[in-house]
């Protein structure tokens, strides 16, 4: 945690020093425009300094998001409170956190969830199990590059999102989205280039 502190605390909250930008993950921008995707609560995983929850408050959307940093957090309020937005943030490590019983959300988001393979399968699993039926989970993060290549993203393969992994973990939810492939991203000073990344959208059945 200390590390991510001080890499919040030296990046501040000024919109051209954030490091992952001001403007939510462009997938998650696709997935909203859906004409299916119309959740009325969401759960942000690993929210960092606030970009995807505070923007999808502001859609009208009662947001939770949980983060291990409680400097990003910080953070997190004051962009909230700029944006006129109110959301539940909770301060808290994915390797333990589960919501309180009987706690649901229409949607979760696992975006960029930099961590240990190991905590992010348990922080989908968790993200899973408090869907409401029909709601949406939805991931993307760096994926391995392939033999030979080169990507933006951790060198730790540890670090890198698996796709099998989560398919492994998640097969009671349909899958309407499971892609790997190459994008170039443009978001604040840490993400800028060519990436290869994984790119998910599952949905919890409406029945039992």
């Amino acid at each position: 945690m200390k590390d991510w502190n001080s890499r919040y605390a030296k990046a501040g909250t000024d919109a051209g020093t954030r490091m992952f930008g001001t403007q939510p993950c462009e997938y998650l921008r696709e997935v909203l425009a859906r004409t299916d995707v119309a959740p009325r609560t969401a759960l942000c995983l690993g929210d960092g300094d606030g970009r995807n929850g505070t923007w999808l408050a502001a859609q009208g959307i009662a947001v939770t998001a949980v983060d291990l940093s409680d400097v990003a957090t910080d953070h997190a309020r004051h962009h909230d409170a700029a944006a006129g937005v109110t959301v539940e943030r909770i301060v808290a490590d994915l390797a333990d956190w589960t919501p309180d019983a009987g706690r649901t959300w229409d949607a979760v988001f696992l975006m960029y969830l930099q961590c240990e393979n190991a905590v992010r399968l348990r922080a989908a699993r968790v993200g899973a199990d408090a869907l409401t039926p029909g709601g949406w989970f939805v991931a993307e993060g760096f994926a391995p590059a392939g033999a030979g290549g080169t990507s933006m993203g951790p060198d730790n393969p540890d670090l890198l999102y698996e796709m099998t992994g989560f398919l492994d973990i998640l097969q009671d939810l349909d899958v309407l989205e499971a892609l790997k492939g190459r994008i170039r991203v443009n978001e604040g000073t840490r993400h800028r280039g060519e990436a290869r990344v994984a790119r998910l959208l599952l949905r919890r059945p409406e029945g039992p």
